[in-house]
């Protein structure tokens, strides 16, 4: 028996619309629009310039979601971006996304997560967030020295990131059904804090005229780009759907409508969310808020509902680990698939048919960035990395409609070329902004990106002929 011509396993496509969009909806509401409306306000300094950055936030977004789309229908496979990119660019520029995203987006992302959900649980035990240690330590070229306290958080996280790979590993309908699950349940949380925000709150509209004195060291534009980074960490997710492109059914249907119908439902929620807790509470309680949600539910009905919906809010967060820890592995996946990527990461489960050893590597390095990372600088370091992939996956979307005129195209983009250059400038702005704030870890992750080009030659090198996509 000739085993060399067996046939290897492959991804099944056991994603149906409900899990599509279950996917969409459930990464974006996670943690962040529990944190970051207190981030924002700090940022901002008025409640007018926090609403703007949330309408921005959710345009861009939107208008990602629409190029996304497009591509999506026309290139429904493992991967997505990285996909994308090989097709418009070549081999290289697919690559570096996938290396990036792989070696710090993706466990960046579930790290920071994690986090948020162990956020929400101190707010139930305290004994979570007691230090158990710290280090203080100066480098030469830095004038603040670095803190950093080890917690219980941080194990917990851990333990959070190995349940959720756990589920996965087991089937990629088995981790569709649990997001759905978990997608009904956090949309019903948040809508029920809005409407206990506005009917019960006691709140008022003066609240929607305070301001801070911090807008007036940072300048308006300053404090409106920087406030509407934190926004798009919230916002972030829509584009993990294409990375599970090859396990969707009908992807030329489902993808486009689950990103466009996904995104303005969360649009809208975010919005009437951030209006509902500034309408509770003062400015100035929002801005120093840790658990946003929790106190607008204590204000309206006491700390006992409070209590429950911070168990909603864990919940929520869990739904986000698990969507994020589904569809990310499949980027190192494609990558090892096509030998440029770790060789221990290759293969589909031949029983459960999941990219079991991209899960298991997924988890190891969000797990060394759980023990290591805070939440905001994780957040900070992963939004700075994935937009300027975002606005070049959007610019191969102009290539391929020149490039490849003739492909076929199940969804086009409405508003082309306009929404893709839109979205490619706001995504520069974003970036730059970043780099301007936090130019140390902006330089960090760009390190990074480029130590990964010597890996590739390697790789390419010792790829089979025929075996790395062209």
């Amino acid at each position: 028996m000739n085993t060399q011509n067996k046939k290897l396993p492959e991804l099944v496509r056991g994603l149906g619309p409900w899990a599509a969009a279950a996917i969409v909806v459930g990464t974006m509401i996670g943690t962040g629009i529990f944190i970051k409306p207190a981030n924002m306000a700090q940022e901002a300094g008025t409640v007018g310039l926090v609403t703007l950055a949330w309408v921005i936030g959710g345009a861009l977004s939107l208008f990602g979601a629409l190029c996304a789309a497009e591509l999506g229908s026309a290139i429904p496979e493992a991967g997505g971006t990285y996909a994308y990119m090989n097709r418009a660019f070549g081999p290289v520029w697919g690559y570096l996304f996938g290396w990036t995203y792989s070696i710090i987006g993706a466990p960046t992302s579930i790290a920071t997560i994690a986090a948020g959900l162990l956020v929400f649980a101190g707010f139930l035990f305290p004994m979570v967030t007691m230090p158990l240690w710290a280090l203080h330590w100066t480098l030469p070229l830095l004038h603040t020295p670095i803190h950093f306290t080890f917690t219980w958080a941080q194990p917990l996280a851990v333990v959070a990131i190995a349940l959720v790979t756990f589920v996965n590993y087991f089937g990629v309908r088995l981790g569709g059904r649990v997001q759905v699950v978990l997608t009904v349940i956090k949309i019903a949380a948040v809508i029920a804090v809005i409407i206990i925000g506005f009917f019960l709150g006691k709140g008022s509209i003066a609240n929607f005229h305070s301001v801070s004195a911090s807008i007036g060291h940072l300048g308006i534009a300053a404090a409106l780009l920087t406030a509407t980074a934190s926004g798009l960490w919230a916002y972030d997710g829509w584009i993990n759907l294409t990375f599970v492109g090859s396990e969707i059914q009908n992807p030329g249907r489902n993808i486009p409508l689950s990103l466009i119908l996904g995104v303005l439902v969360v649009c809208g929620i975010y919005t009437a969310m951030s209006a509902a807790c500034f309408y509770v509470l003062p400015f100035a309680t929002v801005a120093v808020s840790a658990h946003i949600a929790s106190d607008v539910i204590a204000r309206a009905t006491g700390a006992n509902a409070a209590t429950w919906m911070t168990i909603v809010m864990m919940i929520c967060a869990l739904g986000t680990l698990n969507s994020s820890i589904l569809t990310n592995a499949r980027v190192d996946y494609a990558m090892a698939r096509d030998g440029l990527f770790f060789r221990v990461v290759r293969g589909v489960h031949p029983r459960f048919r999941t990219p079991a050893n991209a899960l298991v590597f997924q988890g190891i390095l969000a797990s060394v960035l759980a023990l290591t990372g805070t939440f905001e600088s994780l957040s900070l370091l992963y939004v700075f990395l994935v937009w300027i992939f975002y606005g070049a996956q959007t610019a191969g979307l102009i290539v391929l409609r020149r490039k490849e005129p003739n492909m076929p195209r199940p969804y086009r983009t409405w508003g082309y070329p306009v929404v893709p250059i839109i979205f490619i400038l706001g995504a520069l702005a974003l970036t730059l902004d970043v780099l301007v704030q936090k130019p140390l870890r902006s330089a960090i992750g760009l390190g990074v990106m480029l130590i990964g080009l010597p890996l590739y030659a390697h790789w390419r090198k010792r790829a089979p002929a025929g075996q790395t996509q062209q």
